[in-house]
């Protein structure tokens, strides 16, 4: 496969359409375009030029990988689009985005983001849990960005609102080559679903 055809494997990434009051976060999102476009691994994210979303997208495509955005109709009418993807799917909603998205990734990255981020990250959790996929779902948690969430999760286990199980579902790394290391040996167990672990 040469560089900027599709690749077989793509990962998604939710991240932000800010890019964050420190250094690091622009970095990380840059350091993990690049890596994914080292390893041919394509990129589909929401489809924005702003932000750390801009800022992982045009690493993997100075690198010569290959990016698919999805992006509703709204939001290309606010020009933020970006307009320089190998592909860039406008759908009608954001419910039929995050679906295309699903659909077209075979595992999933959470970068620093604010509230779009953290919704399309727990949903997929939440799908990834009621057995409705089997692919796996990564937090990178530069900096520390993810440290309350990440306390805020075992604290629901404590608290028995979410399974041990399925916590375990969410994969997290400080670094992205680790990150993307669990993601490629992630194997789901149905066992781990919420209809086997709720009886």
């Amino acid at each position: 496969m040469t560089r900027g055809s599709l690749p077989r494997t793509r990962i998604c990434v939710f991240t932000g359409s800010s890019s964050g009051v420190r250094p690091d976060y622009t970095n990380a999102a840059r350091a993990l375009g690049t890596l994914l476009a080292d390893r041919r691994i394509g990129l589909v994210y929401g489809g924005a030029s702003v932000g750390l979303m801009a800022t992982v997208a045009n690493a993997v495509l100075q690198h010569g990988g290959h990016v698919t955005g999805v992006i509703p109709e709204a939001l290309v009418a606010r020009d933020v689009a970006h307009t320089g993807l190998s592909d860039l799917r406008v759908v009608a909603s954001m419910h039929e985005r995050k679906a295309l998205m699903v659909e077209m990734s075979s595992a999933f990255i959470a970068l620093p983001g604010g509230l779009g981020t953290l919704d399309e990250l727990f949903e997929i959790l939440t799908w990834a849990q009621l057995g409705f996929h089997q692919k796996p779902c990564g937090l990178l948690n530069v900096a520390g960005y993810y440290d309350h969430i990440v306390a805020f999760l075992a604290h629901a286990v404590e608290q028995q609102f979410v399974k041990d199980a399925h916590r375990s579902m969410l994969l997290i790394e400080d670094e992205a080559e680790a990150l993307l290391a669990r993601l490629d040996s992630y194997r789901a167990s149905t066992a781990e679903t919420w209809f086997r672990l709720s009886r």
